[in-house]
């Protein structure tokens, strides 16, 4: 394009009198530079569209689950999926994190049979530390995306309190949904992994004591907890475990 519009104005320059190449040579500079002004927005918009094309687009997050009351070596695996245009911020927020591989290693310290199995507080009490006041903004809830059998949802304390904690409900918790709990994505491969999250403890650990001492305490106290033993990341919707890539972290088997 500009090798065609330097041979226009070489045809130009020799088809005029010398009194007017001044006036022309201003012009031609315009035209010039409009030209070059058009090429770059048009190629600064088409890499803002690519990028936010990427940012909405559904992406998959795969969790091998370690269940001990099972076994030593028992293993499942959970799909999530993960729809940006349900919760925007939320769906961010934990692509974040699991980019950060802050999920492996942590446990299912609350599990309420029929209702939901909460996840969140990492091992390490210093990496928690970091996470604690790093909130979020609530997301809208949007018409006919509901709590779910499957739904997995940040969990919260109040308004814009979202950090790192969130659950996967058992049933359908439509009640939920009003009280500004929106899910950001599903699980679809493994709700019978997730059905066997065991249990037995209920609600006894203790979030205070979880944050200030981290696996130490659970190990000790509740060894028998579900955990996540590795995390990846995948944009293929149709074959995870081929496409799929580990998330960077620590490869420790636990915390």
């Amino acid at each position: 394009c500009v090798s065609k519009f330097s041979s226009m104005a070489l045809l130009v320059f020799s088809s005029i009198g010398n009194h007017s190449r001044s006036r022309i040579t201003g012009l031609l500079l315009c035209l010039f530079y409009l030209v070059l002004a058009g090429g770059l927005t048009v190629s600064s918009s088409a890499a803002s569209s690519s990028s936010s094309s990427s940012s909405s687009s559904p992406f998959d997050v795969v969790w091998d689950v370690a269940y001990p009351n099972l076994g030593k070596d028992v293993t499942k695996r959970i799909v999530i999926r993960v729809h940006p245009e349900w919760a925007p911020l939320g769906a961010a927020r934990f692509r974040e994190l699991a980019e950060k591989n802050f999920y492996k290693g942590t446990r299912f310290f609350r599990v309420v049979p029929n209702f939901v199995a909460q996840i969140g507080i990492h091992g390490n009490p210093d990496v928690s530390k970091q996470w604690r006041d790093n909130k979020i903004q609530d997301d809208p809830a949007v018409p006919n995306i509901s709590n779910k059998r499957g739904t997995v949802t940040f969990a919260k304390s109040g308004e814009n309190t979202r950090t790192t904690q969130l659950f996967i409900n058992f049933s359908d918790n439509g009640n939920l949904d009003s009280m500004g709990f929106p899910p950001f994505g599903e699980v679809v491969e493994g709700m019978d992994a997730v059905d066997a999250i065991n249990q037995e403890y209920g609600e006894s650990p203790q979030q205070g004591m979880i944050q200030e001492q981290g696996s130490r305490y659970l190990k000790t106290k509740f060894p028998k907890l579900t955990y996540v033993k590795t995390t990846s990341i995948s944009t293929s919707l149709t074959s995870t475990s081929e496409e799929s890539s580990p998330a960077s972290g620590k490869d420790e088997d636990d915390l």
